[in-house]
């Protein structure tokens, strides 16, 4: 851990537990300059340090339309516990996977993670259309609260 101004940097391994095998992120995207954001569920593979995304689409999806205008987006997982806030941010290429191009690695990969069954829409799920993204990170920080010195 490297201390700062604004908190504490977390290290790699430390980002690893933070993402666990997966949970629930803000998925930001953007068209050219208006930003787009929503809550989505994810899975982390720590070892390829690979995040993968079950995004479900309604029609006449606005978050389809952001997909379609960009390929690359920013992932903010947040905790908060006994010891403050932590946060990790995760930008890079975001790429959908068609069920066709799933290797066997990367099937085994899925396997592994944890993707939470998270809907934000009145449909019923299975009226939905479900499509699996991975996001490589390019860049993948975290930082936590800095721990408050003489405060009681």
């Amino acid at each position: 851990m490297t201390d700062d101004e604004s908190g504490v940097v977390l290290n790699d391994e430390e980002i690893d537990e933070l993402l666990g095998t997966g949970g629930i992120g803000v998925l930001g995207l953007a068209d050219e300059s208006d930003p787009y954001a929503i809550p989505v569920s994810y899975g982390y593979d720590a070892d390829d340090r690979v995040l993968y995304l079950r995004l479900g689409f309604a029609d006449d999806s606005e978050k389809e339309r952001y997909l379609a205008r960009s390929d690359r987006a920013a992932l903010v997982v947040t905790v908060e516990g006994m010891d403050g806030w932590a946060s990790v941010v995760a930008r890079g290429q975001l790429s959908t996977m068609p069920e066709a191009s799933i290797d066997g690695t990367t099937v085994e990969a899925i396997r592994s993670v944890d993707i939470p069954f998270v809907t934000i829409y009145e449909e019923e799920p299975r009226e939905l259309e479900y499509r699996l993204y991975r996001l490589t990170p390019d860049e993948l920080t975290g930082r936590k609260e800095k721990p408050r010195v003489g405060i009681e």
